[in-house]
């Protein structure tokens, strides 16, 4: 299935574009700092592991679920893109307004410290239901495939391991980061805060650029 006719002629802007998305804090990275926080770096990279399986599961759903589709209608290629700009534009609204309620959570450190395994699926549930994650499968990855090709299943697929690869890398180093400076990090919830709304204004930026290239390209 993955021969090199599968790979997406845009991947190089594809790759930006899952790194800026990642980077940005949403409730993956934000569920994953604070177990670095109270628990330490184990459980922060369990988490980590198991949101990044939960995070393919979701892009392999999508593939099989949206691939024909947008392979066969044009119209519906298109009105995806609007609708997932639109929602990522709330999401960074809505991550902004709660940034400070966001960032006094992650600071309590309640109950007793989970197992690894816990942690796994704990993380692993978090990736499935991630918003953000399901918007972007759903409505950035589409605008990143040939959709002349007959092959944009297989293309989604190999999109979606890349994005998971890209976040378990990525959310691994935000882990193993806040378990190291567990203390300062959670000694301001100011940076916290700060951190909540830039990721935000990432996601608002996204789902403009989503937007735009939907006008421009469709």
């Amino acid at each position: 299935m993955f021969t090199s006719d599968a790979i997406p002629s845009r991947l190089w802007e594809y790759l930006i574009a899952t790194v800026l998305i990642i980077l940005a804090p949403g409730p993956s990275v934000l569920f994953t700092i604070a177990r670095a926080i109270a628990w330490g770096r184990v459980a922060a990279i369990a988490t980590v592991i198991g949101n990044a399986f939960g995070m393919f599961l979701v892009s392999v759903l999508v593939a099989f679920g949206l691939g024909p589709l947008l392979q066969s209608s044009k119209l519906f290629y298109n009105g995806i893109q609007w609708a997932g700009g639109a929602y990522l534009i709330y999401l960074g609204y809505a991550a902004i307004a709660a940034s400070r309620v966001d960032a006094q959570g992650m600071q309590k450190t309640e109950g007793s410290k989970p197992s690894f395994f816990t942690s796994l699926k704990n993380g692993f549930w978090v990736g499935v239901l991630n918003p953000k994650s399901v918007v972007f499968f759903a409505a950035i990855l589409p605008q990143f495939v040939d959709q002349e090709k007959n092959n944009v299943t297989a293309q989604l697929l190999l999109l979606g391991a890349i994005f998971a690869t890209v976040a378990l890398i990525s959310d691994g180093s935000y882990g193993l980061l806040a378990g190291t400076v567990r203390s300062w990090l959670a000694g301001d919830v100011k940076r916290l805060i700060f951190m909540r709304r830039f990721g935000g204004l990432v996601m608002i930026g996204l789902g403009v650029f989503t937007i735009f290239s939907a006008l421009v390209i469709g």
